[in-house]
């Protein structure tokens, strides 16, 4: 089935509805779709605090020079 036949069905069948709870819940998906969302939102918690910690070292100076760490790893690049 292609894609406008689909479309044609489900508008076809949301019309017929009358169930106040699926056009709700449709409402609900529709808004959903059109929302811009955050990548930030997307990952996980864990990720959240792995870059939370990063940021933090980097702000309180635990971090590492670029140009020490590709003279440690410049064999494998």
């Amino acid at each position: 089935m292609n894609a406008q036949a689909v479309k044609a069905d489900i508008i076809q069948w949301i019309t017929g509805l009358d169930d106040q709870s699926i056009l709700l819940e449709l409402k609900r998906i529709k808004e959903q779709s059109t929302k811009k969302i955050d990548w930030w939102d997307t990952i996980s918690i864990e990720e959240r605090q792995s870059i939370e910690r990063g940021l933090e070292d980097s702000k309180n100076g635990r971090t590492v020079p670029h140009s020490e760490v590709r003279k440690k790893y410049e064999k494998w690049l």
